[in-house]
């Protein structure tokens, strides 16, 4: 799960060096090879890691760190110590509930998956994002008070969709404390929605995405082949859009190209305005590596920055994983900031040289 949601540099990075000890009164222990590992993945994958864990073991259960301190200890109680995980979070982020739309006293509560890391600010505009984060700033600044209703974002994966409809939800949080605002995607909706007609809930269901003032649906390309939850979506967006809400949804393609949806649901897709997001340039790519290395605290060297940005053009999430692995590296294996050390963690991501080779070749050196 969380090898699907990250830069597979950042997964190698942090991720594949974790162990897992064992299971035990709802309790998974995981080894990290320090206390700077584990306090990483903490300030920085929080959210991915405790949505994982509950997935896969259940809302009740804990995970704590064993940070191995002394490699020569006799016994792993003598090696390491244990931490518990998930310390000092925000409290609406701790809970979860698998039923949320089941209101309390008759009033609703909206748990807050929106991730306070992205914001506006840390959002590198250029030319390839330009007309998206403009339409995603007007929205935020005037929720379903503009024509852009709904605001559709699309483009590949890794260029900064979620970024920019979540940074709508925390800038309306914060200038707008009193609306309702809920961020979800097409996985939790239909999860939802199951769960409703399990527990004879579906009124409640309704109501409860019928009352929000604005609601944020991301990869919504997934809501193909889902018959009745793109039905139940049909009217969710219809009563919402009728009374003026704001609805923001994203997609790895423009909503035209999506295959497998109602006709209808993408009609009203193209209502308001539909924004992509393209690859971004050089200049792009050279700014938002230097943003991200200050914002880690380090001083990027001008050659690094730009031998990583000419050379890793995909995505912005690939961009961001290496950097990241070169911050590790430095960090953990006081290796020395260099272009050689770049080249390194750029290495698959590089564009190989194109040459012409006939077939029998290929199978030869294959």
């Amino acid at each position: 799960i969380i090898k699907d949601n990250i830069a597979l540099q950042v997964f190698r990075t942090w991720f594949e060096p974790i162990k897992a000890v064992h299971w035990s009164d709802n309790v998974v222990v995981i080894q990290v090879p320090s206390q700077f590992f584990c306090e990483w993945i903490e300030e920085h994958y929080y959210a991915l890691l405790r949505k994982s864990v509950m997935q896969v073991f259940g809302a009740h259960a804990k995970l704590q760190y064993q940070v191995v301190v002394n490699k020569n200890g006799a016994s792993p109680q003598d090696r390491s110590i244990t931490l518990t995980a998930f310390r000092g979070a925000p409290k609406q982020n701790v809970q979860q509930s698998s039923l949320p739309f089941a209101p309390v006293n008759q009033k609703y509560s909206y748990p807050n998956y929106l991730n306070p890391r992205y914001t506006f600010e840390n959002f590198v505009r250029g030319e390839s994002n330009q007309l998206a984060a403009s339409a995603a700033q007007a929205v935020a600044e005037n929720p379903g008070k503009t024509r852009f209703n709904p605001l559709c974002i699309y483009g590949d994966s890794g260029l900064g969709k979620t970024h920019l409809i979540q940074a709508v939800g925390n800038y309306i949080l914060h200038n707008h404390p009193g609306l309702k605002v809920y961020y979800t995607n097409s996985e939790r909706f239909t999860i939802d929605y199951v769960n409703a007609i399990q527990n004879n809930k579906v009124n409640e269901f309704a109501n409860f995405y019928r009352n929000v003032d604005v609601l944020i649906v991301d990869d919504i390309q997934f809501f193909s082949g889902k018959e009745k939850t793109q039905d139940n979506f049909f009217h969710t967006f219809n009563a919402l859009h009728q009374i003026g809400r704001q609805i923001i949804l994203s997609s790895d393609k423009p909503p035209k190209d999506l295959i497998g949806v109602d006709d209808r649901l993408l009609s009203r897709f193209r209502w308001g305005l539909t924004a992509d997001i393209q690859q971004p340039e050089y200049e792009t790519r050279l700014a938002i590596l230097q943003k991200k290395s200050q914002d880690e605290g380090f001083d990027l060297p001008g050659d690094v920055a730009e031998f990583l940005a000419r050379h890793i053009s995909s995505n912005v999430r690939e961009l961001e994983g290496a950097l990241i692995s070169l911050l590790a590296k430095v960090s953990l294996d006081n290796r020395s900031m260099s272009i050689d050390l770049a080249r390194e963690i750029a290495r698959g991501s590089i564009n190989a040289k194109k040459i012409n080779a006939a077939p029998e070749l290929i199978l030869k050196e294959t």
